[in-house]
């Protein structure tokens, strides 16, 4: 299954995919928030057409402790409008200290400050649908023993 990880931010959303097995997730884009939810819901909606996503996973910015607050409740009701837009399924899916991961690759790959700003938004995105992709074969491989 192919599927799509989504990183919504205030000011960008930065895009993940994973092959088309669903076993590796991708950074692939950062899309600059245009001001308009419609528009920027069109170009996500542009990508899962091209790039045949079957799957959309949006991070969900959950508390420390598990518990939703502003941004998590903002997201879901963004995936809410997201699930009219798009002809796939739309879940979510934590995204507790992706970004902080997303910022320790990204230093391990020796990438200055300046140029890990512009990324870091697609790798985090990248690391919360790889934890999905893992944890949906984890259930895969139980159900099957």
């Amino acid at each position: 299954m192919r599927a799509l990880g989504v990183d919504l931010g205030s000011k960008r959303i930065g895009i993940a995919t994973s092959d088309r097995s669903g076993t590796i997730a991708t950074p692939l884009t950062v899309l600059q928030r245009s001001g308009s939810r419609e528009s920027d819901y069109r170009a996500i909606a542009k990508l899962v057409t091209e790039y045949e996503i079957e799957c959309v996973v949006v991070g969900l910015p959950l508390h420390m402790n598990g518990t939703l607050g502003d941004a998590a409740k903002s997201a879901i009701a963004e995936v809410e409008q997201l699930t009219s837009v798009l002809n796939v399924p739309v879940l979510t899916f934590d995204e507790r200290r992706t970004t902080v991961t997303a910022d320790s690759i990204l230093i391990e790959q020796h990438v200055k400050a300046q140029d890990r700003r512009k990324v870091i938004d697609k790798v985090a995105a990248a690391v919360m649908l790889q934890s999905w992709l893992d944890g949906r074969k984890s259930m895969e491989d139980a159900t099957r023993d």
